[in-house]
Order: structure tokens, then C-alpha cells, then sequence
């Protein structure tokens, strides 16, 4: 069965980068029914944030991705937090000790610090690696301190990526990293493999960064007689300035999204998008239909740029999608603080902002005419496709006033058919009667509905009252 694994360190929120990571993970299991685990990697204590695990927990569950295993629901392969597990770490570091694929390291900090070349990089000069058996014993026997490095053998390593294909380094641009550090944790890169052998994970998603360093965690696999996993490397995730995304160069928390309106539905759909496309190029998916298409040969090599226009026309086209129960629900908290006139129909309004808003939020301001009518600019009178000018937009309201005035029937089909009769008679557009009456109605540049629903709205004496301001201030 597939396993695979979201690992993040607690030191801080998530952003749009860490969640796509978790959701590609996620699908690259749910698709074949494989299991999702949450493992929490916190052994860099020098840069915990508390309470930054509870945020990740509150972050996967309010953008659905459900994990299988992890903290809190259990599992086979606890626990899953990594500083719970550091009995696990020693044992495979002394085996790759015994078998010539590591070696103690008792170099103090000076030392070290003396090795960078003229670049100020540091690549060490395997100084213990050579050190005799009875000097190695003695110094451990003395309480010296010391970390483990990996022996990185000669020639070359080849290993097989999900998106980038076969990759060869040559072993003499790694470094013999630290397993375990001189507080006795792991390090990061040598945890993460001996985690995931643990837990059975069979595929590994990481950032394309981590490409180089895979030769090192495919070495530890071989010297431990374990079986590799699969590779996806992800590509880079950018801000508009080709950095990498992160909370250093722009990135905002997922909760922060949710708080400014965007929809859970619309930040995972955008994060699939970010770095991956379906075949037949459709954009707006559901959680449950990217687990059915979701597909990682068509993840991209190029690095995504961060797109905040696309992941807010993303959650417009979300909520077109809404059942309208569902949008009317979220809507007319909006809708109620927006109008409060006595018998007003919320269902209705919903319906008619639905397809024109880009956050649940923003529906009330399309409507907050309805309860009042704000001073406008009467420029907003003037549509060149129409042409309407103030001219034109003053005749228009003198026609509508005339025409509106004598119904006794205040309906839809019956204004629609004093209107036409009224632009028939007096020689103006339809258009040009239209657009005057609505901009006189609402005083915006645009509306959510057309102009005789706007005057069923307000009814008839509320419509005529608004008219003749609108025909006054164009006579002003």
C-alpha cells in the first residue's frame, strides 16, 4: 500500500508552499487508496515555536486534508512526533559505524570554523575519519564530545526522481553530513530516513531544493540494507520576485486566507494548480475529485509563481460552483448587516450576488443601496457602448418616470413592458432608458441584478423617489 508522510517542523505557520507539499502528498496516496501520515519534526529545538503544531493541526483540518496516522488519532508506526522517538536513532548510526558508512567525529567548533575556503564554505576534511580504534575508544571513554557523520564513498550516485527523471551527482560535491548531532539527536536529513523506513513510507514528496541531497539519503538506505522510496520533487514555489516563497519573502499563513475570506475549497484548488495541471486542463476542482485525478507525472519541472489575482479568481469561480442553499448560507449574515429592510427576501439577494462576488463577504456591499442610497457621481450616468451621456441619462429618467408612474402592477414582466413600450415611443434605446434607472437606483457602477429587478427591490414608491433625485442632480 502506498504510504506517504507530511513532516513539517513546528517553527512558525504554514504558507501556500507547505500546504501544497501536504496536498500533494495526501493525493499521491488518497488516489490509490494508500494512507496519509502526519509526522511532527521537532528535534531543532533552537527553533520551535509554541504553538506552531497545534496551527498545523488546525490548518489540515480546516482545508480537509485528513491525515490517517499522526498525532492525536495514533496508528501503527508511533509516535509521530520526533522528539518522542530519539531511542530509534542511535542504533542504525552505530550499525552504519560498524559497517565502515559513518564514523566519529570529536572536532571542535574552532576547528571547523577554520575550514571555509576563500567563498566561506566549509566542507569538511574527514580529519576523524582515519582516527585509530584505541584513540576513538579513549576519547568516548573520556566523555568528549562528538556528532556522526556519514562516509560518502567515491565514484557517483544515480537515483530515479517522479518528475525530473534520473539524476547522477558526483559523490565529491557531498559532504560527510552529521547523523547525530553532540546532544545525541538526529540531524534532520538522517531522522527523516530512518522515520520513514520506520513508518513504511513508500513515497517521499519534497522540494525540488532537496534534489541534491537525495544521493545522501539513497546512500543511507543502501548502507542500511533498506529498500529506497520513491522520489517526487517538487518544483519551486516563487514569490513575484523569483524567490523562493517562504515566511521570509511573502508569505502569508493559511489561516490568515481563511480570516480574509478565501475559501478552504479554493486555497487547496489553487495550491494544486500551484506546479501541476490535468490533462485536459480544467482548473476548478473539488478535494474529492484532485483525489480522483490527481496525478504526479504531470507535475511540473518549472518553478510556479505565487499568484494571488489567480487564487482570488479561483475562489470566485468556487463560489459560482456553491450549491445555492450553501452560498445563501454563508451570504446572509452579509446580507442582513448589509439590509435590514422589513420583509426583505435573503434567499433572492443571494441568488443574485452569487456569480459576481469574489468572497461570501463582499455580497453585502452589492446590495447596501437597497437600504440606502449613497451620493454618486453622476458620470457613472455616461456608457459610451450605450451612448448614454447625462444628456441622453436625463431623458431616460424623464421617459422611466412617465412610464412608471401609472402602473398599477409593480412586476417584473409589467415594468419590463412599460419600459419597451417607453423606449419605442420616445425614440431612446432600451438601453438608454435602462442605464439611467439603474445607476439612478443604486448609484454604483455596477449592480447584481438588472434594472427592473432592482426597482421589484425597492418597490414602487421607493423606485420613483430615486428617479426623480437621479433626473434632479442631472438638471443640477
Amino acid at each position: 500500500m502506498i504510504r506517504t508522510r507530511y513532516a513539517p517542523s513546528p517553527t512558525g505557520f504554514m504558507h501556500i508552499g507547505n500546504l501544497r507539499s501536504a496536498l500533494y502528498e495526501y493525493l499521491i496516496a488518497k488516489r490509490e487508496g494508500g494512507a496519509f501520515v502526519l509526522r511532527i519534526e521537532d528535534t531543532d529545538q533552537d527553533r520551535y515555536v509554541e504553538g506552531a503544531a497545534d496551527a498545523i493541526f488546525e490548518t489540515l483540518d480546516l482545508t480537509g486534508l485528513k491525515f490517517d496516522e499522526g498525532p492525536g488519532v495514533g496508528g501503527a508506526y508511533g509516535p509521530y512526533i520526533q522528539s518522542q522517538r530519539k531511542a530509534n536513532y542511535m542504533p542504525p548510526a552505530k550499525r552504519l559505524i560498524e559497517s565502515g558508512h559513518a564514523y566519529y567525529c570529536f572536532c571542535e567548533k574552532d576547528r571547523l570554523d577554520s575550514l571555509a575556503d576563500e567563498r566561506g564554505i566549509k566542507k569538511y576534511d574527514r580529519h576523524c575519519q582515519s582516527l585509530p580504534t584505541a584513540e576513538i575508544t579513549s576519547l568516548l571513554n573520556s566523555g568528549t564530545p562528538y556528532v556522526i557523520r556519514q562516509l560518502i564513498p567515491e565514484g557517483k550516485t544515480t537515483f530515479h526522481d517522479e518528475v525530473f527523471g534520473d539524476i547522477t551527482i558526483d559523490n565529491k560535491e557531498l559532504e560527510d553530513q552529521i547523523l547525530i548531532k553532540s546532544d545525541g539527536m538526529p540531524t534532520y536529513n538522517f531522522a527523516n530516513v530512518i522515520d520513514d523506513h520506520d513508518m513504511a513510507i513508500t513515497h517521499v514528496a519534497r522540494g525540488s531544493e532537496y534534489l541534491t541531497s537525495t544521493p545522501k539519503y539513497k546512500l543511507l538506505y543502501e548502507a542500511l540494507g533498506w529498500e529506497v522510496p520513491i522520489f517526487v520533487h517538487l518544483p519551486l514555489l516563487q514569490n513575484e520576485n523569483g524567490q523562493k516563497l517562504g515566511k521570509r519573502n511573502g508569505a502569508t499563513s493559511i489561516p490568515d486566507f481563511l480570516k480574509a475570506g478565501f475559501l478552504p475549497q479554493a486555497i487547496i484548488n489553487y495550491a494544486a494548480l500551484c506546479g501541476w495541471s490535468p490533462s485536459d486542463n480544467k482548473e476548478i476542482f473539488s478535494l474529492a475529485e484532485l483525489e480522483k485525478v490527481f496525478d504526479a507525472k504531470h507535475i511540473s519541472k518549472s518553478p510556479s509563481t505565487f499568484d494571488i489575482v489567480k487564487m482570488t479568481w479561483v475562489n470566485a469561480e468556487q463560489i459560482k460552483a456553491m450549491p445555492p442553499e450553501v452560498f445563501c448560507e454563508m451570504a446572509t449574515p452579509y446580507l442582513k448587516e448589509a439590509v435590514k429592510k422589513p420583509g426583505m427576501d435573503y434567499a433572492a439577494l443571494a441568488k443574485m450576488t452569487q456569480s459576481r462576488v469574489n468572497f461570501v463577504k463582499e455580497c453585502g456591499e452589492l446590495v447596501d443601496f437597497i437600504d440606502e442610497l449613497c451620493d454618486y457621481d453622476i458620470e457613472l450616468f455616461i456608457h459610451k457602448k450605450m451612448k448614454t451621456d447625462p444628456t441622453i441619462a436625463k431623458q431616460g429618467l424623464e421617459v422611466a418616470i412617465a412610464a412608471l408612474e401609472p402602473l398599477t402592477e409593480w412586476s417584473h414582466d409589467a415594468l419590463g413592458q412599460a419600459i419597451s413600450k417607453a423606449a419605442e415611443d420616445s425614440g431612446l434605446s432600451k438601453g438608454q432608458i435602462l442605464w439611467p434607472i439603474r445607476t439612478a437606483l443604486s448609484g454604483k457602477p455596477t449592480t447584481p441584478c438588472g434594472a427592473t429587478e432592482i426597482c421589484e427591490l425597492l418597490g414602487k414608491e421607493e423606485t420613483l423617489k430615486r428617479l426623480k433625485v437621479g433626473y434632479k442632480n442631472l438638471i443640477d
